[in-house]
């Protein structure tokens, strides 16, 4: 397939696609408009934070299968329009965390010593020794907007200066926190208690402009603030004033919020330290981005589980439920078959070990290959459940951990039919156990044939010599019978699709109650 690219990516992730047999197709610095051109044909697009992925690019990549982002920030990606489109957005998010807390902790430093600003000035000649007096970080209060994983590293580093840590972010528990020897306030108490405060969370319509002029008012004048987060999060204006007036003693910046940038109120000022968005510029974290951005796209194109998919309601599988994840696609796919479109819901039943655990990929996997097999359209974990919602199709996952007959089971029930299937053994063979109630025993195939038939001698003579005849070959063949023992079911894999005149054939057969094929 093909992999546009249009920033600079670690030639190690490159040659990982290269390797798999994709084309990678490396077009850097493209302009809006030559993005419209370029994209057309394209199954994946690799990017940083440069290029922008807007409703017309993906509108115009009608062969997009993923967006690759080497990094964390998705700003510059509109990952509602990229799910309308059944497109996959993924990110490195654990790339470049390294590399942020170590930026974050030397513009700390530098902030809290004035090394730039000495530095440039006895380079220029000048001795000044007592104009740039710093404060050590030693018992000084650092307030942490965000303890996710950046947070948590620069919280462990800080720690070992002496600092004491406070931190805001509701998502994270009063025991997390007391884990990480930090105390959590609210946003304001923070504001008012810290004498630093560093920013790491993402730039979203909540926390744009979230540290403005009224927070800056509670600030104590010894405040320093670090952004190595995103542009945007911080007024830039409003910071500048309070530096200007006193209320603020200095920051420290690496983000802004338009970039590339060149003029910013920040930047008239001796107490403030930048750098052009450094954090994630290291040798070692744009290898980590490259490869795993490699890796997330190669998943993405095979149709495989992503783990750093973005706008996929469930991108976690344990180690338990991943290995099920095909079968439940084969089971969507199978279903299809057997009953086509249907207007009512989906019941799809996880019973045994698979129970215990998060099964909402396993859902989407069976959506994924039920919506394939009914739909035109391509069809992705990340659509398939407004594929879903658009055909009024209700879909009711249950668990139960009481397993019967095996250690685990998926069931799929709608439209009147019933499919349940397993894997099997140590090497963990997919196989189909039931259909509409007949207990079986036959590996899902490409193409499946599917009779009824009264529970009657001779009747697997019958199909076997007409799907024969028409020179199709039978690769495997389960038989089944009703709890009643009136009506028996055949299952038949074949290498090829039986042909039209040939079900018709066993429609009119004596005996055969009904044909449905699969493939």
């Amino acid at each position: 397939m093909r992999v546009l690219v249009t920033e600079k990516i670690a030639d190690g992730g490159l040659q990982r696609l290269r390797d798999a047999g994709h084309e990678v197709d490396v077009q850097e610095g493209l302009t809006p408009e030559e993005l419209l051109v370029a994209i057309p044909g394209a199954h994946a697009l690799i990017i940083r934070s440069a290029t922008q992925v807007t409703a017309p690019v993906l509108a115009a990549g009608t062969d997009l299968i993923a967006v690759g982002r080497a990094g964390i920030g998705l700003d510059n990606v509109d990952v509602a329009a990229a799910t309308e489109c059944g497109v996959m957005v993924v990110n490195a998010p654990q790339s470049n965390t390294l590399s942020a807390a170590e930026h974050t902790m030397a513009l700390l430093l530098a902030q809290a010593r004035n090394v730039p600003q000495a530095s440039e000035a006895l380079k220029a000649g000048r001795w000044e020794r007592s104009k740039w007096t710093g404060v050590e970080l030693s018992d000084k209060t650092l307030g942490i907007i965000g303890l996710g994983r950046i947070g948590k590293l620069v919280a462990q580093r800080a720690l070992a200066f002496g600092m004491k840590l406070v931190a805001y972010d509701p998502f994270v528990s009063e025991d997390r926190a007391r884990q990480l020897s930090v105390q959590l306030l609210s946003l304001e108490d923070l504001m008012a208690q810290s004498d630093f405060i560093t920013l790491h969370l993402a730039k979203t319509p909540e926390t744009a402009g979230l540290i403005g002029v009224d927070m800056l008012k509670l600030a104590k004048p010894s405040l320093r603030v670090i952004n190595v987060a995103r542009g945007g999060i911080i007024d830039e204006q409003a910071l500048a004033d309070a530096i200007s007036e006193g209320r603020v003693a200095g920051a420290g910046f690496d983000v802004f919020a338009t970039e590339p940038c060149t003029d910013s109120p920040l930047f008239a000022l001796d107490s403030v330290v930048v750098t052009p968005h450094l954090g994630a510029s290291t040798a070692e974290a744009q290898d980590k981005a490259g490869d795993t951005i490699a890796d997330m796209v190669q998943l993405a194109l095979a149709g495989d589980f992503v783990p750093y998919a973005v706008n996929v309601s469930a991108a976690e599988a344990s180690e338990v439920v991943r290995p099920y994840l095909s079968l439940g696609e084969q089971l969507g796919r199978i279903f299809a078959g057997l009953c086509g479109q249907i207007s009512e819901g989906l019941e799809i039943e996880y019973q045994g070990q698979i129970a215990e655990f998060d099964t909402r990929i396993l859902t989407l996997s069976l959506l994924k290959g039920f919506f394939g097999a009914t739909t035109g359209g391509p069809v992705s974990y990340v659509n398939a459940p407004q594929i879903a919602e658009e055909q009024g199709i209700e879909v009711r996952p249950t668990s139960t951990t009481t397993a019967r007959d095996y250690v685990n089971l998926i069931t799929v029930r709608g439209g009147g039919h019933s499919l349940s299937g397993t894997l099997v053994g140590l090497k963990s063979v997919q196989t189909l156990v039931m259909i509409d109630g007949y207990t079986i025993d036959v590996p899902p195939a490409e193409h499946l044939l599917v009779v009824r038939n009264a529970d009657q001698p001779g009747m697997i003579g019958k199909v076997g010599t007409l799907v024969g005849e028409a020179a199709v070959n039978i690769t495997d063949m389960a038989v089944g019978s009703s709890p009643e023992g009136e009506k028996a079911i055949m299952v038949l894999a074949t290498t090829e699709s039986v042909p039209e005149s040939v079900l018709e054939a066993l429609r009119q057969t004596d005996g055969v109650v009904s044909v449905a094929t699969v493939g």
